[in-house]
């Protein structure tokens, strides 16, 4: 995979209007990259208990901790009892000492890697923008319209440490139907999205603001995050509203399932999603993938028709 580039930390500016400006945070689309700036890199990831009735995710914090999620059960969407997530901060050394005895494991999407149907309405790389080297980036649309369809296409999120986790700026992108509706990308990652008050972590965005979320809309069923830098997958059934000339007579539906498992089930949109909410509703667009400042990559995105 070729290289993008690493954005680096640079001095605060001012803006002529005397408003200090964001100071860009590094961000590493290689896990090369990511280990050499971070020697402590490797320690993000999952962890099982030899007898799978215990799991952690870790995920490093802005200052070098981590932010660890305990789960009963096994991984969320792989044994997780839905029970209170234990959410706490941890030193490398202390996160090693709390998970010496458990496996780290690499999941690996279900639908990873499936294959261009022939009867595809929507092909990758020919019907999309802004891509290159087989690789699309934020900023990429479809060159066709859609009505209803269903969508398959995969994503890898930066290391971004120097964001918060929860930060609008961690790995922020998105995929916009016809500008309406958007399924949120962003590396939300070992966050707990059911009771956001109990995560160790400081809170800096709403949860429906975060990763797989409707955008503002609705949270998911299950948070299925996989670590920043792992391939993912979204797999999304979207149902185009109705219209009689102007007047709508049936509202959109969304079904998505993240990493092979369900998020959102036949889910009616009465309307758009976050500013998408105040743009008309269309019975067919183009999809749109977020430009948000972040090296979130697509790959291997195609549609079918939704009948």
């Amino acid at each position: 995979m070729k290289k993008l580039l690493i954005f680096p930390l640079v001095a605060a500016v001012v803006s002529a209007s005397g408003a200090p400006k964001k100071t860009p945070a590094p961000s590493y689309a290689t896990v090369e990259a990511a280990t050499k700036a971070h020697a402590d890199f490797p320690m993000v990831g999952e962890y099982v208990s030899n007898d799978g009735k215990t799991a952690f995710q870790a995920n490093m914090l802005p200052d070098g901790t981590f932010l660890v999620a305990r789960y009963t059960g096994g991984l969320p969407g792989a044994g997780w009892d839905k029970s209170a997530i234990d959410s706490s901060i941890k030193t490398t050394d202390q996160l090693k000492a709390t998970v010496k005895d458990f496996q780290k494991v690499e999941r690996t999407s279900p639908t990873l890697g499936k294959p261009q149907p022939a009867d595809a309405i929507l092909k990758f790389p020919a019907d999309f923008t802004n891509v290159k080297d087989g690789i699309l980036l934020g900023g990429g649309v479809t060159k066709k319209e859609l009505s209803s369809f269903r969508l398959h296409l995969e994503f890898m999120m930066p290391f971004k440490p120097g964001r918060n986790l929860s930060n609008q700026d961690r790995g922020n992108s998105g995929i916009y139907i016809f500008n309406n509706y958007e399924v949120q990308v962003m590396d939300s990652f070992g966050l707990d999205f059911e009771h956001p008050e109990n995560n160790a972590n400081k809170i800096e965005s709403k949860n429906n603001q975060w990763c797989g979320s409707l955008y503002k809309a609705k949270l998911p069923d299950v948070n299925m995050t996989f670590p920043p830098l792992q391939w993912q997958t979204y797999d999304i059934d979207f149902t185009a509203p109705v219209f009689d000339g102007k007047k709508k007579i049936k509202n959109a539906r969304v079904t998505v399932r993240h990493n092979g498992v369900l998020i959102h089930d036949d889910y009616e949109l009465l309307s758009g999603t976050g500013n998408g909410a105040k743009k008309p509703q269309l019975a067919e667009g183009p999809l749109f993938f977020q430009a948000h400042g972040n090296q979130v990559m697509y790959r291997n995105i195609w549609a079918t028709e939704l009948k």
